[in-house]
C-alpha cells in the first residue's frame, strides 16, 4: 500500500505528462507502456512497490538509473523536495530528450537528467546517494551502483527476476528481496 507522500506524488506528477502521445489514453492502465527502442515506462503498481521500498525522504539526493521517460524522475524529485536533488540516468538518446523536456515542469532546480555513459554504470562522480533507484534488470547485483552508496544508503534494483532492496549500514550490506518482477534489461 502507497504511503501519504507516494499518494499525493502520483496524483501530482501524472504518467500520462511522459508519455508518447499514441499511448497516453492508457495511462491509467496498470501496465508497461512502449515507449521507443524497446524500452517501457513501467507500470505504475511496480513503480508505487520500488519507491516504497527505496524510501526517499526530503533533502535525499537520488540517482535514478535507467530514467527512461523520466516520470520515476519526476515523482522522485516530488519525494524529496524542497531540498533534495535527483539525477537521471539513460543510456537511450532519445529518452534522455523527451525525458528532459516532461521533467523540466515538475524539476524546478531539483533535476535533471543525463546520458548515460556505456562504460560507467551509474554517476560516480556525483556520488553519494542516498538512494539509487533502478528501472531496469541487471543479472547480477550492480557492485557499482553499491559503490555509490552513501551509509545509511538504499539500492532497489530488479536482479535476475526479484526486486532487491540494499542497504548500505556501519556493518555492511543488507539485502533483502521482495517478489519477482519482469523490467529490460540494464545496458
Amino acid at each position: 500500500m502507497r504511503n501519504d507522500a507516494l499518494h499525493r506524488a502520483f496524483d501530482e506528477v501524472p504518467r500520462s505528462d511522459f508519455l508518447p502521445e499514441e499511448v497516453r489514453s492508457h495511462a491509467g492502465v496498470d501496465a508497461p507502456l512502449p515507449l521507443v527502442d524497446g524500452q517501457t515506462n513501467s507500470q505504475p503498481s511496480t513503480v508505487a512497490t520500488m519507491l516504497g521500498l527505496l524510501g526517499p525522504q526530503p533533502g535525499h539526493r537520488v540517482l535514478d538509473v535507467g530514467s527512461g521517460s523520466g516520470w520515476t524522475t519526476a515523482l522522485l524529485t516530488h519525494l524529496v523536495a524542497p531540498d533534495g536533488f535527483v539525477l537521471g540516468v539513460e543510456i537511450v538518446a532519445e529518452l534522455v530528450s523527451s525525458g528532459r523536456a516532461a521533467l523540466a515542469p515538475y524539476a524546478d532546480g531539483r533535476a535533471e537528467i543525463r546520458r548515460a555513459r556505456r562504460d560507467v554504470l551509474g554517476a560516480p562522480e556525483d556520488g553519494p546517494y542516498d538512494r539509487i533507484l533502478v528501472s531496469a534488470e541487471a543479472d547480477r547485483v550492480p557492485e557499482q551502483l553499491v559503490e555509490q552508496l552513501a551509509e545509511g544508503g538504499v539500492l532497489v534494483v530488479p536482479v535476475a527476476g526479484t526486486m532487491h532492496r540494499i542497504r548500505r549500514t556501519p556493518d555492511g550490506l543488507q539485502n533483502t528481496v521482495h517478489g519477482q518482477y519482469r523490467f529490460v534489461p540494464l545496458l
